[in-house]
């Protein structure tokens, strides 16, 4: 299942790209990338993570699925979007995800509240984002039945989704997965997951309410996150400096997406200004902070979904052939973003040549080295 959530994401990703190309509209185009690759793998992580910080078992078969539901809701919504499904599947794309947002956080409290002991402190991080989550889908029906009030539910939809959903789950799994895949602690990441919770969450809720309301609430918002960003980042510096952590492919891009994320703050704070405009905003999004996120966060958890338990040398060589080049593509993707935010179309250019280097690594990581896999009696990849 994760597997194939991951896979999904990236070919989802390479489907928006040329969408983008081909000059198909920005709101099927970017629900594509959101909805369609995005979300389906965000829940799939975090039915992966919770039962770990928690030190719980495996879930239910109902929420095992859930992802897949998800995934549906994604493949339907930038159809609908784009005229070639009718509008009620809107309505019922939006009910099943919202729904779905509620049975995860609910499932996510029950096991907090379960667990032997204090449960690692990132688990929390993720009730905020699927609450986030929920709050901005359950819109989506609004605005449809009542089209005034589309413009300022659309923004706050829009934010809610993006910085709040993506970007509390990444903000609570980036201090757990760094040192992960780095193999070395980093001291003060659980004292920051503990104190940054309410700032990260308040900080998008504002940011969120401000877009749609008052630019100066947009601000404040938009400063508490970049605290939280620019925290992790001196955190990692201290602990284990420049060249240990771009000097690894996976840790490279997750850096990379850590101050992609920063920097698009930054942007935002600018765009309300009236500096630039709202869509180049959104494709930096996509190309500063998504596209390093998901492709950094694969290339340290696919070879661990493929080969679960003891780290047998294929998974150790799969870790190796996607990690390798991610400082490239760590660069490509923030060099795209920041052409992209002051619409220099060669920033698309940039980001995707970013994602056809993935693409190109996870296929020799599936494929060419397949028959190696099998020379070392290791168990076949699901």
């Amino acid at each position: 299942m994760l597997v194939w959530l991951g896979i999904c994401a990236v070919v989802a990703f390479c489907t928006a790209l040329v969408a983008w190309l081909n000059a198909v509209p920005p709101a099927p185009t970017f629900h594509i990338f959101f909805a369609s690759g995005a979300m389906p793998l965000i829940f799939g992580a975090i039915i992966h993570f919770v039962p770990v910080l928690t030190r719980s078992g495996s879930p239910a078969r109902v929420i095992q699925f859930l992802p897949l539901l998800i995934q549906c809701a994604g493949v339907v919504t930038p159809l609908g979007l784009a005229g070639l499904l009718p509008e009620w599947s809107l309505h019922a794309a939006a009910t099943l995800v919202s729904g779905a947002a509620l049975v995860l956080l609910a499932w996510t409290t029950r096991r907090l509240r379960a667990t032997f002991g204090t449960p690692q402190r990132g688990a929390r991080w993720y009730g905020a984002a699927l609450l986030c989550l929920f709050l901005a889908v359950s819109l989506v029906p609004v605005w449809l039945t009542q089209p005034e009030l589309r413009p300022a539910l659309r923004l706050f939809h829009l934010h809610l989704n993006t910085l709040g959903f993506i970007g509390l789950a990444a903000l609570g799994t980036l201090p757990v997965l760094l040192p992960t895949t780095l193999g070395r602690p980093e001291p003060t990441a659980a004292d920051r997951l503990l104190r940054d919770l309410p700032i990260a969450a308040g900080g998008a809720v504002l940011l969120a309410a401000g877009t749609a309301s008052a630019v100066w609430l947009a601000v404040i918002g938009a400063m508490l996150l970049f605290w939280v960003s620019v925290r992790n980042l001196i955190a990692w510096w201290r602990a284990f400096g420049v060249r240990s952590i771009v000097g690894a492919g996976g840790t490279a891009s997750l850096v990379g997406a850590t101050f992609g994320f920063a920097v698009l703050l930054i942007l935002g704070v600018v765009h309300g200004l009236g500096w630039i405009e709202a869509r180049p905003s959104l494709a930096a999004y996509v190309a500063l902070f998504l596209l390093p996120l998901v492709t950094g966060a694969l290339s340290h958890l696919l070879p661990v979904w493929c080969y679960p338990g003891v780290a047998l040398p294929a998974r150790n060589r799969m870790t190796k052939n996607l990690a390798q080049g991610g400082q490239w593509r760590a660069l490509l993707f923030l060099a795209g973003g920041l052409l992209l935010a002051f619409e220099i179309t060669v920033g698309l250019l940039s980001a995707a040549a970013g994602l056809a280097l993935f693409a190109f690594a996870l296929a020799r990581a599936f494929w060419l080295d397949r028959a190696e896999a099998s020379d070392d009696n290791s168990r076949p990849i699901p």
